[in-house]
């Protein structure tokens, strides 16, 4: 079953690939030619030493005396010299060679974060972490070692079976010709192998993804599992994984072994061959001592030299494996991306917001998983609503309505289906995505902070901020009196996504952040959903300081929060089906008078 799934798995042409992969080798091909000129040094002495046991062993033969003293000596030391020379050229290989394969790994790794940083909301709902993670790391250190072995390797075997055969046809034509023949034979028997490796080295690095994706969500989950004793059933789903990938990587042996057995089979065919048609040649005299030495010596070198390059074959393919794995990444369409022709949004920005007939639903395999939200579920359909400049708008109604999506939409997170979404009267989609992001600062219910310092979460909002700014913005945000209790102040480090903070400090540290920001648009994502009764006091205050003066567009399922609203709009399934002042929608009776009373 596990052979049939691998067989049927697409591949991307390695022609291709390599074409893709070779502008990360442009900006170090000086490296690169050196490191081949060594590789053709460190082939010089493998070559030469058969020539030297010839002329020693056709010397001694023909007139022994001939051989003298000083002549032992001189070849002895021309041998040292070429010994010396293999040295250097081979540190130079092991040492430069791979630190420019370590340099194309980290071009590619940035180009890989970047691309990252450009895919939109979409393509993360459908796209576990612990993948991703995998094919930034695990992929690209197989690279590496690709990047410097391979144009060495295959350049060095062509040397070698260039000059091995050179001099092997001078020795002996039929023979020489028989050996050459087999090598074709071995290599198509060797390709029905390689073809399954690359396919099993491909299922690895998929399954080693899906493990880390595991242990990732286990850890973060950690006081889930264990508050309620159900670490035996994490302990058996990582088994499960665990195992599939044992199963990979027998599969993927399997086939290297496979793989290994038919070049051995030829190796030692070839051998075989050699020593009864050379050993007849030699009883005929047909060849000297000397030529047959060195022919098998020869031989050696040759077959070294194919050997090397077939179970190179085995790190090409994991190389291989990782561009394709690399190249996938980087093929996948940016989705929200700049427009022909957008502009920078000006710097003074009103904040007036209009959805002109909006309508959206997710695409195929892109819903959004955070919300449950299934992929091509029709989600907002013919939205008209237009929130003034400076206007404090809620947006309440039950569950899956798509309330968070009509805040996703602003910063264009998605792209709507149809319609249009205005800021001060012009399509969002003649911005620059950058440039509205810098206008729209966003709160949501599941904060996120950074492994870093207190100061450093507040200072995201504002790259580059002073001590000052940041400190501003605390107090701005009701934060600066908790945060100086801290051990360190604003320089204490908050743990792994704020770990060490309760809920209400990261809210206020998050708010914070947004000030620093000064955006002219705030939206509130449920918030203080998530807090406690005083905490939700203190962060609702923050809030409150934080909207004057914005545009602000507030979700919420506590309705008590809202009340204050310039306006509340009730979205369900249908649309916009109320609008008004809390007190106009308590009088009216109606959706929004139902879910308010079933709070009281």
């Amino acid at each position: 079953m596990y052979n049939c799934l691998i067989m049927e798995q697409k591949q991307m042409p390695t022609k291709y690939l390599l074409k893709r992969f070779y502008p990360y080798f442009k900006p170090y091909w000086y490296i690169l030619v050196f490191d081949l000129f060594c590789a053709s040094l460190t082939s010089v002495c493998d070559l030469v030493l058969p020539v030297i046991v010839r002329f020693i062993t056709n010397t001694v033969t023909a007139s022994p005396s001939d051989l003298t003293a000083s002549l032992v000596v001189r070849i002895t030391l021309l041998y040292i010299v070429l010994r010396i020379i293999d040295v250097a050229a081979n540190y130079y290989m092991q040492n430069r060679g791979h630190i420019m394969g370590a340099q194309i790994e980290k071009d590619m790794r940035r180009d890989l974060f970047a691309k990252f940083q450009e895919l939109s909301y979409g393509y993360y709902n459908s796209n576990k972490t612990g993948q991703l993670i995998s094919r930034i790391t695990t992929d690209l250190f197989d690279i590496t070692e690709f990047a410097h072995h391979c144009p060495e390797e295959y350049f060095i075997a062509a040397v070698k079976i260039v000059v091995a055969f050179t001099v092997l046809i001078q020795v002996n034509v039929p023979l020489t010709l028989l050996l050459f023949a087999l090598i074709p034979i071995m290599l198509v028997c060797a390709m029905k192998f390689r073809v399954r490796m690359r396919n099993a080295f491909k299922w690895q690095r998929s399954e080693l993804g899906e493990i880390n994706s595991h242990v990732e969500d286990s850890l973060l989950g950690i006081r889930v599992s264990k508050s309620f004793a159900n670490e035996d059933v994490e302990e058996k789903r990582f088994e499960e994984g665990n195992e599939r990938f044992l199963t990979t990587k027998k599969v993927g042996y399997r086939n290297m072994a496979g793989f290994r057995g038919v070049t051995r089979l030829f190796d030692g065919l070839m051998y075989i061959s050699i020593v009864f048609f050379g050993s007849l040649a030699l009883i005929r005299g047909l060849i000297t001592a000397g030529d047959f030495i060195a022919y098998l010596m020869y031989v050696a070198v040759l077959l070294e030299s194919v050997r090397r390059v077939v179970e190179f074959t085995e790190q090409f393919q994991r190389g291989i494996t990782g561009i394709e794995r690399f190249v996938e990444i980087m093929d996948t369409e940016i989705e929200i991306e700049d427009s022909p022709g957008a502009i920078d949004m000006p710097e003074q920005v009103r904040g007036d917001i209009e959805f002109r007939d909006v309508s959206f639903s997710y695409e195929a395999g892109k819903g959004d998983s955070e919300h449950s939200t299934p992929a091509g579920a029709q989600v907002l359909s013919h939205i008209n609503i237009r929130i003034a400049s400076g206007e404090n708008v809620a947006v309440v109604g039950p569950s899956g309505a798509g309330k968070t999506t009509f805040c996703n939409l602003i910063p264009r997170f998605y792209d709507v289906s149809s319609g249009a979404v205005l800021v001060d009267g012009r399509d969002i989609r003649d911005y620059k995505v950058r440039s509205l992001r810098t206008k729209i600062g966003m709160m949501q219910q599941d904060v996120y902070l950074f492994s870093d310092t207190v100061a450093g979460n507040i200072e995201y909002g504002k790259p580059g901020a002073s001590r000052e700014e940041i400190i501003e913005a605390a107090k701005l945000a009701g934060a600066d009196e908790f945060i100086n209790e801290l051990a360190e102040g604003y320089d204490t480090y908050v743990g792994e996504r704020g770990a060490r903070l309760s809920g209400g400090q990261k809210q206020r540290i998050s708010i914070a952040r947004v000030f620093l920001k000064n955006p002219p648009i705030l939206i509130l994502d449920e918030a203080t959903s998530s807090l406690d009764n005083e905490s939700e006091r203190y962060v609702q205050e923050s809030l409150s300081e934080l909207a004057k003066g914005r545009t602000t567009i507030t979700i919420a399922h506590r309705l008590s929060t809202v009340k204050n609203a310039d306006r509340i709009v009730v979205l369900t399934e249908d649309g916009i089906v109320e609008e008004g002042s809390h007190d106009d929608l308590l009088k009216k009776g109606g959706i929004y008078a139902d879910m308010y009373n079933l709070t009281i």
